[in-house]
């Protein structure tokens, strides 16, 4: 099992690389999960693999956030960029730039993020089928369903065993976007989970704080699963914190033992919130799980220790050593690395020896002296002929050049393809007003009036459709479409449960399905639904319009991330949704976090979460019995016809969520050009401001 760690800078790269890391993964560029990180520049970059692959190391670049279609070019110049330096994969979140960097850089692997929210087997072949050779898991998964998903993965499974925990699936959240601008899906996330909230008015609690992962006491527990890597999270961090966490989990794997009490103890004193957790891995979600960051002392004696640890180059690289010195031939030494590397040099020719001849022993134990380099000698060989006589210093010009041959061949780069960018051709905007599409949370939003109002087509949780089969029915009596919302999170072990709750749907005639991960596409597809994408998709530019349409797709939410100019630009060769109205969807989580902060579950009515303004944000129970956080304010645009007709959308998806009866049908009527409803207050998104 690889363990990979984490390298905001370049002394994080070597802090990693001695301490044991088999890889790190880095950003270079704008386009990677964590801008704020010191990242590379294309000198350190090379650098940085050169080192890496010296030690045997690999190097994935984080190329895992979403790119407009004015950015898709410049991340293609990174993804190329990187490949021609030599990385060994490039990870990816947005669907149009794994495309893209498919066509640039086709030799290059290519690694699902955990951004990409791949939390099942159908997500993982998905990514197979979409030409990826790893999938980073959700870490909110348990051991059941990583075991299950290792024992029949076509590619390999990556999964977090140390560092931070989001509260929100990875790749979900749009908390930071919506309150500040600043999204964690372009790699720039404020955190304001970590800050205080609570309930009835008071932020006295920290019900979205997560303890910091650590499955140190489970390492050889993943391996027996097939876990191909374990990841440490920490970019952000500073290298000492990389080479203590590096050096403790790389130790006990190679050692076939878990961390100790001591070492532990280490880790705790590097980074915590008031302890670790493993309560996702081992199936025991609740209060236990969750901490802040306490002011505590630098561990001076433990930093230092770091500091000396990776400021010496270790000899980490197992190599053999054979000479061969005779009589009228250049001396020979031939170097072998367990990677299959091996070089043969020649030097000077040995002479008759005057006073001492050589004896193989001192040979071999003269050019077995390799300090300062990677190299450790583990087997020597020196067949000498008698009566020899070499100097010292020709000996060590014959290993200096048998390193340096051997370095080069270990840091040669891969032979690659790599092609120009190649935009897409513009697909011309449709001019048609925009049909008015309705999604609600439950059936009893539905109301005679909103039926009456004749909706282009009306969207319910698949469980709430199953269980209101008369709702449906009068909604198809009224010669309206249905289509069923599935879950952005279902688990291999729940998906039986939503197997037949789609198949439920399928006899009540519903045939449509909006559909908000990659590894629920095949699910509804087999069933003989027609696919539409919904928001979490995450749909950013016009490559990704352009793979969801190649994946069956009938029709595509665009990220409401982007602004409505950056909507209008997108080539719709699909027809192109905007979500027009509702509270936004700012989390969805595994723990829930009014019984864990409050004690009481959320289920029913929901609860309401205040933040130190006083501001409330609803918590509705989601699929699978989880959490959806949704902003304060609602989304409103009725009043900006002009504005979402310029961005040449096909249909408004109005989304319910706390709405009574009365005020969804109050609400589709105004978007519909009747009455004067509006929320009180309202936002108007991000579709006005620029979103980092």
């Amino acid at each position: 099992m690889e363990i990979l760690s984490p390298a905001g800078s370049p002394e994080a790269v070597r802090a990693a690389v001695y301490a044991g890391a088999d890889a790190v993964y880095l950003g270079y560029g704008p386009f990677n999960a964590r801008r704020n990180a010191r990242n590379f520049d294309a000198a350190e970059l090379e650098e940085a693999i050169t080192l890496c692959h010296l030690y045997g190391a690999k190097v994935y670049l984080t190329l895992n956030t979403l790119a407009s279609d004015r950015e898709v070019h410049q991340a293609a110049q990174v993804a190329s960029e990187a490949s021609k330096l030599g990385v060994d994969a490039i990870l990816v979140q947005d669907m149009g730039l794994l495309s893209v960097v498919r066509k640039v850089a086709p030799d290059v692997h290519l690694h699902a993020s955990t951004q990409m929210t791949i939390h099942n087997l159908d997500g993982v072949k998905k990514c197979a089928d979409l030409g990826l050779t790893r999938a980073v898991l959700s870490r909110e998964l348990s051991r059941k369903e990583i075991s299950y998903i290792c024992a029949q993965s076509p590619i390999e499974i990556e999964t977090f065993v140390h560092g931070a925990l989001c509260m929100c699936y990875s790749g979900q959240c749009f908390f930071s976007s919506v309150l500040g601008g600043r999204s964690g899906n372009r790699g720039l996330c404020a955190q304001p989970c970590r800050l205080s909230y609570g309930w009835k008015g008071k932020a006295d609690r920290y019900p979205l704080s997560l303890k910091d992962m650590s499955l140190a006491g489970h390492l050889r527990e993943l391996q027996d699963m097939g876990v191909a890597c374990a990841k440490i999270e920490g970019r952000m961090k500073r290298p000492e914190y990389v080479w203590v966490v590096t050096k403790i989990y790389a130790d006990a794997l190679r050692e076939g033992r878990e961390p100790t009490a001591d070492e532990v103890a280490q880790l705790t004193a590097a980074f915590s919130r008031q302890g670790f957790t493993d309560g996702y891995f081992v199936d025991r979600k609740g209060a236990d799980m969750f901490g802040i960051r306490e002011q505590q002392p630098e561990p001076r004696e433990l930093f230092a220790a770091a500091r000396a640890g990776y400021d010496k180059p270790p000899q980490r690289v197992a190599v053999t050593l054979h000479a061969n010195i005779q009589a009228g031939e250049p001396a020979a030494l031939t170097l072998t690395d367990g990677d299959g590397h091996t070089v043969t040099v020649t030097g000077d020719t040995p002479e008759p020896a005057r006073t001492r001849p050589l004896e193989g022993s001192d040979v071999a134990a003269q050019l077995s002296k390799t300090g300062g380099t990677p190299y450790r000698v583990t087997q020597a060989r020196a067949n000498v002929g008698d009566g020899l006589s070499l100097p010292r210093s020709a000996l060590n010009a014959l290993r200096r050049e048998a390193v340096e041959q051997l370095s080069a061949l270990r840091t040669a780069l891969p032979p690659r393809r790599h092609f120009p960018y190649a935009p897409l051709p513009k697909a011309a905007n449709p001019t048609a007003t925009p049909a008015i599409h309705v999604t609600l949370h439950a059936a009893s939003q539905c109301s005679p009036a909103l039926l009456k109002a004749k909706p282009a087509r009306m969207a319910l949780p698949v469980d709430e459709a199953a269980a209101h089969p008369q709702i449906v029915a009068d909604i198809q009596a009224h010669h309206i479409p249905v289509a069923v919302v599935l879950p952005r999170i279902c688990w291999d072990g729940e998906l039986d449960t939503l197997k037949a709750q789609l198949t439920q749907c399928r006899e009540q005639g519903i045939s449509h399905a909006l559909v908000g991960n990659l590894g629920l596409l095949d699910v509804a597809q087999n069933l003989g639904f027609t696919l539409h994408g919904d928001y979490g998709l995450q749909v950013f530019n016009s490559h990704a319009v352009e793979a969801y349409r190649a994946l069956g797709l009938a029709s595509l939410t665009a990220s409401f991330e982007l602004k409505l100019a950056q909507i209008r630009d997108l080539s719709k060769t699909l027809p192109i949704e905007l979500l027009a109205y509702g509270r936004l969807p700012l989390m969805i989580t595994e723990n829930c976090a009014m019984k864990a902060g409050a004690g009481q579950c959320c289920c029913g009515h929901g609860n309401t979460l205040t933040d130190r303004r006083g501001v409330g944000f609803p918590v509705r129970k989601a699929w699978g019995c989880r959490n959806e956080i949704f902003n304060s304010d609602t989304l409103f645009l009725a009043d900006k016809a002009e504005d979402y007709l310029r961005a040449g959308v096909s249909a408004l998806n109005l989304l319910f969520t706390t709405e009574d009866a009365q005020t969804v049908a109050d609400m589709v009527a105004r978007y519909q050009g009747m009455g004067n409803a509006a929320p009180t207050p309202y936002t108007r998104g991000l579709y006005y401001r620029d979103v980092e």
